[in-house]
């Protein structure tokens, strides 16, 4: 839209506001405002507020022991200190908490981009959800994996491995995309280097934690893992767990599972988490346990 037609649209509103002709001024005045490129904005970007870190934000006015408390902010990603306008946040502060709230449910709601998937040397598999929206509301059919899903990982998983990785989109796309990259090497590398038999990595579309007890049982491996997306909060939309289980069955207690969660890159990095992950395969395997029966 030029300046022609923004003067023409604003000079109509002003005329159904019953604006006269004796306030030209006004007129004049309101097209030349409306036509300014606004100050902050620099080659039509704004400042992405979802770069701001949040431990480092310390906002109170005028306040009491405001450097020490700001020192024990930083240690946790707390949306605490941002300060208040009247009995309101501030508009930084709500922005950022709103624009996290889209994030969260953009990673909720969103599927992992398949090529993605592919890029990583991943085949895909599938449970018994046939939609976002039944894996969200049916937590039981995303324990459990589709005829199609057993027949493809019979026939492209190696049999009896010691090890079996697979990753799944769990409720975090976005944790799959920003962490498996690293973290899925890392992993591999640690293993290879503790001269561990791995079967072959895939991946399970709308996949829950427990899917991993049929799959243990599918490729007869001693130790399952799975890295799936966490429950998305206010943090971070990227977190990812990885859950580790000794000859996982159907139908076993959860206290059987090793978890390790938080990784993303405020957190646990991935690099360093898979490089944990495999030391904690390699206890596995040596002490026969996971769960509150392995002590660390």
């Amino acid at each position: 839209m030029d300046e022609k037609d923004l003067r023409t649209i604003i000079e109509q509103v002003l005329s159904e506001m019953n604006v006269s002709g004796s306030d030209a001024p006004a007129v004049e005045a309101a097209c030349a405002k409306a036509c300014e490129a606004p100050a902050n904005i620099e080659d039509g970007c704004i400042p992405d507020i979802t770069e701001v870190d949040i431990r480092k934000q310390y906002l109170v006015e005028n306040p009491e022991h405001g450097e020490e408390y700001a020192e024990l902010k930083f240690n946790a990603p707390c949306r605490l200190g941002i300060g208040k306008a009247g009995a309101r946040y501030k508009t930084l502060p709500q922005l950022e908490f709103r624009a996290a709230h889209s994030a969260a449910q953009d990673a909720v709601f969103n599927d992992v981009d398949e090529e993605f998937v592919k890029s990583q040397g991943l085949f895909i598999v599938q449970t018994q959800c046939d939609s976002k929206d039944t894996y969200l509301t049916r937590p039981d059919l995303g324990r459990k994996l589709s005829p199609e899903a057993v027949a493809t990982i019979k026939e492209k998983c190696k049999k009896n491995p010691t090890v079996q990785i697979y990753v799944a989109d769990g409720l975090s796309s976005a944790s799959v995309a920003a962490n498996i990259p690293d973290l899925l090497p890392a992993i591999m590398q640690g293993l290879q280097n503790y001269k561990i038999d791995v079967g072959t990595p895939f991946f399970v579309k709308f996949g829950r934690v427990a899917v991993m007890d049929e799959i243990s049982e599918l490729t007869g491996a001693e130790v399952t893992c799975t890295l799936i997306g966490e429950r998305p909060g206010l943090i971070t939309a990227e977190s990812m767990s990885a859950y580790i289980a000794y000859k996982a069955t159907v139908g076993m207690p959860e206290a059987r599972r090793t978890v390790v969660s938080n990784i993303h890159r405020n957190g646990t990095i991935p690099a360093e988490a898979g490089a944990h992950i495999a030391d904690i395969i390699k206890i596995m395997l040596e002490k026969k346990a996971s769960g509150t029966d392995l002590k660390l």
